[in-house]
């Protein structure tokens, strides 16, 4: 499994912008894609960026250009850069990774989530 771990969540005031790092305990072939979700109380988690070892990307329908997600691979280190946030972007962001373990199939590994909250 890969660990994962998040930073970079905070307090920021509406249009503003915040960049969450992931850092991984490995970086190798075996992640198959890094991405982040989020979830806000009373509501499931959603997709909110995903990033192929590949290079494709996918984002989440209400990112609408806002977000960016991007991987150093030298570092193993992931990150979500958010600009133009609004109220409805506060939430706990969760980095993900799938990894392929070899023989069993592709497993989810989460990090510990880390609070974003917009507000004036």
């Amino acid at each position: 499994q890969v660990q994962l771990v998040e930073s970079g969540g905070g307090l920021v005031q509406p249009g503003g912008s915040l960049r969450l790092s992931c850092t991984a305990s490995r970086s190798d072939s075996s992640i198959l894609a890094m991405g982040w979700y989020r979830q806000a109380p009373g509501t499931q988690r959603e997709l909110v960026a995903d990033l192929t070892s590949g290079g494709n990307t996918k984002y989440g329908d209400f990112v609408a250009g806002r977000f960016t997600i991007s991987k150093d691979h030298a570092s193993a280190r992931g990150y979500l850069q958010m600009n133009s946030l609004k109220p409805e972007d506060t939430a706990v962001y969760y980095c993900n990774a799938h990894v392929l373990v070899p023989g069993k199939g592709v497993f989810d590994s989460w990090g510990q989530g880390t609070q974003v909250t917009v507000s004036s």
